[in-house]
């Protein structure tokens, strides 16, 4: 099961790209969670019921986690302790956790991104202690994924699938929604 996150504030586009393609990935099961109840909305008044509440999530059952960027979803995010519990428990078990524009915050200030190569949003990188920030647009270290915003957000969802089922899958991907490189 493919959990992803939703706070109010969230950004769109870093939630619902991935969300759609690994849907498209008919192998994968993805579930969106919202923080603090099922009606979420979004950083641009989007309103979106969620599949469940972060109270509902099955801990064995999950393959990743996702967790869009956003203002304020991104402080929202970080603020519930539930969710807190589940990246805690990921990197436990090294689960893949997938943050985006400034949900790599979350994880540095855990102190998850210590030693690890990683990216996030312009202005968010001294957030990530202990770093070593790329600016790249996707970076994988081990089972942590981060990209740098809404701009990225086709390459942070392949980046997800191939972590999950590999790169043919990916092109397979790419060829059923027409991507052009």
């Amino acid at each position: 099961m493919i959990y992803v996150f939703l706070a109010n504030g969230f950004e769109e586009v870093e939630a619902f790209t991935p969300i759609d393609y690994l849907r498209r990935c008919e192998e994968l099961v993805v579930k969106t969670v919202g923080i603090g109840g099922k009606m979420i909305e979004s950083s641009h008044k989007v309103t979106t019921i969620a599949d469940c509440t972060v109270f509902d999530i099955e801990h064995d059952k999950i393959e990743m986690i996702i967790l869009p960027g956003g203002m304020p979803g991104t402080i929202n995010l970080e603020q519930n302790p539930q969710l807190i519990e589940v990246v805690k428990y990921c990197m436990e078990k090294n689960i893949p956790i997938g943050a985006i524009c400034a949900a790599p915050s979350i994880l540095g200030h855990l102190g998850y991104m210590k030693g690890k190569r990683g990216t996030c949003a312009e202005g968010f990188h001294h957030e990530l202690e202990g770093c070593h920030y790329t600016g790249e647009p996707v970076e994988v270290d081990g089972n942590i994924i981060t990209a740098r915003g809404a701009g990225v957000a086709n390459e942070f969802s392949f980046a997800l699938i191939e972590r999950l089922l590999g790169v043919s899958r990916v092109e397979k991907l790419k060829g059923s929604i027409r991507w052009a490189e």
